[in-house]
């Protein structure tokens, strides 16, 4: 019997260390037969680690993990394909193409990677272009292996199957690898060199700050202190029932088309500026004419804050509030709105259909009478121009002022 020389003795591979593992045979790396699960790149590149890493291959190695991470960049990310692209990879793992076959071909028999389809360098003669091959399509898969390691619970088998959680065994693994790979209390690595100390800040000209007055007290509180403060400083209640805030959104709401200034503001932003006049028990029109009057002759850049400020101001200077039989908002109840009301009636002949029409028809071009008209008598312009007529002429006023 011949002694094996040395030349052959390297040459031969090393024995496996898992003997019961195999490796899969070419029948079984088509995605259509193969045993293992589909996978995404972010699943797939540690799987193939842990392949490579456990030593199942004796020809795995750093290489292998190489052009596995090249595949994994341009894989897709839902379905997991990706282009052999067998000079690309070569190129970019700065190796030959027989190398790159070589490793691809052991990523196949460890089951990380199954044929979507098969190239073939026959030219397909299509018009315009001399030659034309088809590209192999690669899937990337999971083995079983890889699965009872990890304590996988599966549901399905072959190309189709999916995890649906981990054995009790999977979760202590999975809590160990956490447990070994956390960081320690100084935030440090194990052997990690700790970087040259900071200088301190060069002293310079900087600005007094003088100390936060905490008024005797610390600066964390409860929201029943806070709340206890608010109501004595005259801020009022903090908290306001969602059917409350709806009701000042749409108190609000209305408001907003009888102000110009306001028009730009936002419905939420408005709302929690009108808090304090619909807590008063105002309606809309009586907010619009208390708005109107807090800004004659110019618009305000930012309205609600100009609305919370001047009704802050207000309420320090204490200015006397109407009593609050005045703010109703039946008109029966004000003697001398009534008095007018009939004056009025008294002095103009009554209105008539044709009046109606008339005006609705005619008015559109003299808008900027609709408006004041609307300004000074709100439901006398409704019943002569009607509600798109008196929106219209609103809309442009506020668009001009």
């Amino acid at each position: 019997m011949r002694r094996t020389t040395g030349a052959a003795s390297r040459c031969a591979p090393p024995a496996c260390p898992d003997p019961a593992w195999t490796r899969v045979p070419r029948a079984a790396q088509e995605a259509a037969s193969t045993s293992a699960r589909r996978a995404q790149p972010r699943a797939w590149l540690p799987a193939v680690a842990w392949l490579v890493g456990a030593g199942l291959h004796p020809r795995a190695g750093g290489t292998t993990l190489a052009v596995a991470r090249d595949l994994a960049a341009r894989m897709d990310y839902r379905r997991g394909y990706v282009l052999y692209d067998l000079e690309g990879t070569a190129a970019r793992c700065e190796v030959s193409t027989a190398t790159v076959k070589r490793h691809v071909r052991v990523l196949r028999e460890l089951g990380a990677l199954a044929w979507h389809r098969h190239g073939t360098k026959k030219n397909l003669r299509l018009p315009g272009r001399a030659y034309t091959a088809t590209a192999t399509i690669y899937a990337a898969v999971i083995p079983a292996a890889y699965d009872t390691a990890m304590g996988h619970r599966l549901d399905g088998t072959g190309y189709g199957a999916r995890v649906l959680g981990v054995t009790d065994e999977g979760r202590m693994r999975a809590t160990g690898a956490v447990r070994a790979t956390s960081h320690p209390a100084d935030g440090r690595h194990p052997g990690t060199v700790l970087p040259a100390p900071r200088a301190p800040h060069s002293p310079g000209p900087h600005h007094d700050v003088p100390p936060a007055d905490l008024d005797g007290g610390l600066n964390y509180t409860s929201r029943a202190n806070r709340r206890t403060r608010r109501a004595r400083s005259g801020g009022g209640p903090s908290l306001r029932s969602p059917w409350q805030v709806a009701r000042d959104i749409r108190i609000a709401r209305q408001v907003r088309p009888l102000v110009g200034w306001a028009q730009r503001e936002g419905l939420r932003r408005l709302a929690f500026a009108l808090r304090p006049l619909i807590d008063r028990g105002l309606e809309a029109h009586d907010i619009a004419a208390e708005l109107i009057g807090m800004a004659v002759g110019w618009s305000p850049a930012r309205p609600a804050a100009y609305i919370t400020a001047a009704l802050a101001r207000d309420r320090r200077t204490g200015t006397p509030r109407r009593p609050d039989k005045e703010l109703t908002a039946d008109p029966a109840a004000h003697q001398e709105w009534q008095q007018w009301l009939n004056a009025r009636r008294a002095d103009t002949p009554a209105r008539t259909d044709d009046d109606r029409r008339h005006a609705r028809l005619y008015a559109w071009d003299r808008w900027h009478e609709v408006a004041t008209h609307y300004d000074q008598d709100p439901d006398d312009a409704l019943d002569l121009y009607g509600t798109r007529l008196c929106a219209y002429a609103v809309k442009r006023a506020a668009r001009t002022t």
